[in-house]
């Protein structure tokens, strides 16, 4: 389902902190979402989404990157594990 919700994306990069950036979504799913996302993220990176309108967190992993538009690096995100509710839109 097309549907822009804002999130907060949280990760442990592999030599230092935890990182936290802004983005949102373009596309919603019970499993995941595609993300956009101000950085580029590796594959199989695990990271942790915040949903700011529902305010709900979850884990996740990306599973597909794509190019960097304008506003972003597209990404393919999977929720571990799914969750229907997550994104408080009915799908």
């Amino acid at each position: 389902m097309n549907c822009r919700v804002p999130v907060t994306i949280e990760w442990n990069s592999q030599s230092g902190p935890l990182h936290f950036e802004q983005g949102f979504t373009r596309v919603v799913n019970n499993h995941g979402c595609l993300l956009v996302s101000p950085r580029e993220l590796d594959l199989r990176q695990r990271v942790r989404v915040t949903n700011l309108a529902t305010r709900r967190a979850m884990d996740a992993v990306i599973v597909w990157k794509g190019v960097q538009r304008s506003d972003g690096w597209d990404l393919g995100v999977e929720l571990t594990p799914g969750d229907p509710e997550f994104w408080g839109v009915e799908l």
